[in-house]
């Protein structure tokens, strides 16, 4: 685990931390191919075009997922 994710983790409550800690090491462990660093003030791992990350909210520890590819909107009110 990188020092960033680390100090993050260990800003959290003992059970946020501990949360933190499995989930971290669980996607290091899985994605090892992956680039983790703090994001948007928040631990994030890149792999390929998807992104996958944690950060505390007030009701617990929220994890997320997201593509980071382009994607093309269709206008659905086009007719065209």
């Amino acid at each position: 685990m990188i020092e960033e994710i680390k100090t993050y983790n260990e800003k959290q409550i003992l059970e946020d931390e501990e949360i933190c800690n499995l989930l971290a090491n669980t996607i290091n462990n899985n994605l090892k191919e992956a680039e983790s660093k703090i994001w948007h003030a928040h631990p994030v791992w890149f792999v390929a075009i998807l992104s996958i990350g944690y950060s505390k909210q007030k009701k617990g520890i929220r994890l997320m997922f997201w593509s980071r590819a382009d994607f093309e909107e269709t206008n659905l009110n086009d007719k065209g």
